[in-house]
């Protein structure tokens, strides 16, 4: 993953979202890469829900992996690691790491690709203001 600045969220995993075997259940993550993606895009100063009713475009998830490392359970308090890996044109790239609050332990790292679209789901230009946010937070050196 790009050392890059990273927006952190958090959840606290319920019971409903674990399975059988009292661990969450895998596709929960992609859940949460969600909750990490639109929380780092408010954290830039914009807003996923005005670029859906205020630009008329999404951006849609085209591609998804994850890697599982360790299991969370029920109560565990995760922390969401966010980063923009790159943007290009209408595609878009995050990486994910979620953590467990209370020892840090990774339990799962992932990346999202994301086509910017309209509500036809044709392929649209990405808005400006939110391709100038994109292209600073690209810029900006790490910090250490």
């Amino acid at each position: 993953m790009r050392q890059s600045k990273v927006c952190e969220a958090r959840v606290r995993v319920r019971y409903a979202e674990t399975d059988q075997m009292g661990v969450v259940y895998h596709a929960n993550y992609l859940v949460w890469f969600e909750v990490g993606r639109v929380e780092f895009i408010r954290q830039l100063g914009l807003s996923y829900k005005a670029m859906e009713q205020e630009e008329d475009c999404m951006i849609a998830v085209v591609e998804a992996n994850a890697r599982y490392k360790a299991p969370a359970r029920y109560d565990d308090e995760l922390v969401i690691e966010t980063r923009l890996e790159s943007a290009r044109g209408v595609v878009l790239r995050f990486g994910y790491r979620v953590l467990r609050a209370a020892d840090g332990l990774l339990l799962c790292e992932g990346e999202t690709v994301h086509v910017v679209v309209g509500r036809d789901m044709g392929v649209r230009r990405m808005p400006s203001r939110y391709a100038e946010r994109f292209a600073e937070y690209l810029s900006t050196p790490a910090e250490e």
